[in-house]
């Protein structure tokens, strides 16, 4: 009864939170000490190297930017050709499905497929945190190469900032792995694409944003869509075997987590004004701390290294994985510079809808007919909505001719 209590995804869970708590007190703690400023005016500040950095993690640098440059950063960019912009588009798209249609493939790879040793040893890969930590790790090392490289905007955020996102950022990558062990990867694309809901409610909360009547109208009938998709299917095999209380349980999870981390980054863009690579290093930074202390708690690096010297072709799915994602990350963060939100998002609603079709053909997931209806119903409101948000944008930013000219 106990092993298997400890075997359960909420134990797991348990234990990676009171990791994380090892870290986030001591260092809410340290936030609230050094809050007070005049802590930093003592005459021995400016020699002491270790406050200096604490200052930049608990205040950030002071903002002395003018308000024009920060709201024309891009104004200095040459303009690019036609031929170009279409080559730059394909070049964005291509790199968008090919690393994350790959990424998608491999998290359903690891997280349910048996692996066999040179020897005829069986084994399955159940540790969801390191495969969080490796592809943060990744992401950390291009984010930071990158930032280092590159001319970069003046960072003026507290460091200490990052790490709301950070966190709820890993709880969300961790439900996601942690979900494949109970639902289907068609079912797990299908919530993140009908995550519209939580994510207006958290914007609600966070950010006090307001939305239009088209937008609450789609979000339900994304929300019809996803039902209508997690309800059909065969009893005996799908749902009884795969869509389990479970796993729905970690989805909804991961949706509210993942809607949180997305709402935290736009409120420090439009407060705090840092481009996406950094947000990108910061909130790696704190990601890589956060799951290498857990993991050294738990023993999680030993027994998974153990793993990858027993079964080799997981080290280079891991790898591979990792890639994916960091590479995945760059691109979406240039793409939505370059092109805007508007065709990131219709570039990544075509990815869910190629990653369910890939998922299907080669891990044979069933698709059917109310399956594929409620699938139909989901993608084509995400592009309905996408057209209604930009028809809405347009109208508005058009200049308003008053009708009362001086005879």
């Amino acid at each position: 009864m106990l092993i298997g209590w400890m075997d359960s995804w909420i134990f797991r869970l348990l234990v990676n939170l009171l990791g994380y708590a090892t870290v986030a007190i001591p260092g809410a703690l340290l936030v609230r000490y050094f809050k007070n400023k005049k802590t930093f005016d003592t005459p021995g500040f400016r020699d002491n190297c270790v406050l200096k950095y604490v200052k930049l993690f608990v205040h950030g640098e002071e903002d002395t930017r003018l308000p024009e440059i920060i709201g024309n950063v891009h104004s200095a960019k040459p303009k690019a050709s036609t031929k170009q912009k279409v080559f730059t588009i394909l070049i964005c798209f291509s790199g968008l499905q090919i690393s994350y249609l790959i990424w998608g493939l491999l998290q359903e790879k690891i997280m349910t497929q048996n692996y066999h040793s040179s020897n005829g040893e069986v084994g399955k890969f159940v540790d969801s945190q390191f495969l969080v930590f490796v592809n943060r790790v990744l992401a950390f090392v291009f984010a930071g190469t990158y930032v280092s490289l590159s001319k970069q905007p003046k960072h003026v955020a507290p460091i200490y900032k990052y790490s709301y996102c950070s966190f709820s950022n890993i709880m969300s990558s961790w439900f996601q792995y942690e979900a494949l062990k109970y639902v289907s990867f068609p079912t797990q694309v299908l919530a993140k694409a009908s995550k519209i809901i939580p994510v207006m409610i958290m914007g609600k909360i966070i950010s006090r944003k307001t939305y239009k009547y088209h937008e609450y109208a789609t979000a339900v009938a994304i929300s019809i869509g996803t039902a209508l998709f997690l309800l059909s299917g065969k009893k005996s095999s799908d749902i009884a075997n795969t869509t389990t209380v479970s796993g729905v349980t970690i989805l909804i999870a991961y949706i509210i987590s993942d809607s949180f981390t997305s709402n935290w980054q736009s409120a420090l863009f439009k407060q705090y004004h840092m481009s996406s690579v950094q947000m990108m290093c910061g909130v790696n930074f704190f990601s890589c701390i956060f799951t290498s202390i857990s993991l050294l708690q738990q023993g999680g690096f030993i027994s998974s290294f153990l793993f990858l010297m027993k079964f080799s072709h997981f080290l280079w799915d891991c790898i591979l994985l990792s890639i994916c994602s960091a590479v995945g990350q760059l691109f979406i963060f240039y793409t939505i510079s370059e092109f805007g939100a508007v065709a990131f998002v219709i570039m990544m609603t075509i990815r869910q809808i190629l990653a369910i079709l890939l998922s299907c053909l080669i891990y044979h997931h069933t698709l059917t007919l109310n399956r594929i209806f409620g699938v139909l119903i989901v993608f084509s409101t995400v592009f309905l909505r996408i057209y209604l948000n930009h028809r809405t944008k347009h109208v508005s930013s058009k200049p308003v001719v008053e009708n009362n000219q001086k005879v």
